[in-house]
């Protein structure tokens, strides 16, 4: 059995409550990681799910190293990451990139798709930048002209899919996608998706997707991972999490989502009048 692409034991991160902070002292905490451990296998794409406040995008932030743990070990195929400074961390950010929830915010507005995509390319000493370049745009599905305009001048999944393009264009192993489907309507959700699965199978890549929906949870993802106040409730095959869920949490957070279920009754109906 191959290692895992990440391994996370005790994973531990807390914040310092900067409003409650005395005349003298430090500012106490809270925790919102509280003990996690679990591993990511190569090439599967892990859903991570739970409520608002769960800890599923800290989590998220904390594998990527945007956030740096308070105590535990995040091990990065098989190098411990947890508290390395910026200046060891950036050889291995081209091997593990992020898309962001909100694409117009993580764009800059003031420069073109072109130099979007190209930014992390050259902060990494890629030679052939513009090929690179091209090759991104190609696969997310965007024609080569977009390359000279800005973001204001896309749609929302075009600006999307620059995003993805930016993230893939150092072809890292791994790639963190934050809640990145949610402000999309519903047919550019199925594309974007569509578009990462296809990602995925031609580039091998692993992925973590964090996401309040269980639905899109249900279409993308092999595991999932079930949060709910910064602890690990269910870590299991998606089918089974959606099956058999072990914890209340998960069977509550299943039960609030509207899930198509075919009323045989209505089908008869349907068909007795030759619809």
């Amino acid at each position: 059995m191959s290692e895992p692409i990440y391994r996370v034991r005790d994973l531990r991160l807390s914040f310092p409550l900067l409003a409650q902070k005395p005349l003298f002292g430090a500012a106490p905490r809270v925790e919102v990681l509280k003990g996690l451990s679990f591993d990511i296998a190569r090439g599967d794409v892990l859903g991570i799910v739970g409520g608002s406040g769960s800890g599923k995008s800290t989590l998220g932030r904390a594998l990527v190293r945007l956030l740096e743990p308070s105590a535990g070990l995040v091990a990065f195929e098989g190098r411990d990451i947890t508290h390395l400074d910026e200046t060891a961390l950036r050889p291995l950010r081209k091997r593990f990139q992020m898309i962001f929830q909100d694409p117009m915010s993580s764009l800059n507005p003031r420069r073109t798709v072109g130099g979007i995509i190209a930014g992390p390319l050259r902060l990494h000493g890629f030679d052939d930048v513009a090929d690179r370049v091209g090759q991104a745009l190609s696969q997310v599905g965007l024609p080569q002209a977009f390359r000279h305009r800005f973001p204001h001048e896309l749609s929302g999944g075009q600006r999307q899919r620059v995003g993805i393009a930016r993230a893939i264009a150092t072809e890292p192993e791994f790639i963190l996608a934050d809640e990145i489907v949610s402000g999309l309507d519903v047919s550019s959700q199925a594309q974007v998706l569509t578009l990462l699965e296809r990602l995925v199978a031609d580039m091998g890549l692993t992925l973590a997707f964090v996401s309040h929906d269980l639905s899109v949870i249900r279409r993308l993802c092999g595991t999932t991972l079930v949060l709910n106040q910064g602890e690990i409730v269910e870590h299991a095959a998606t089918p089974e999490v959606f099956a058999r869920p072990k914890a209340q949490y998960t069977r509550d957070l299943l039960d609030a989502i509207p899930l198509p279920e075919v009323d045989t009754a209505w089908l008869g109906m349907r068909a007795g009048q030759g619809v």
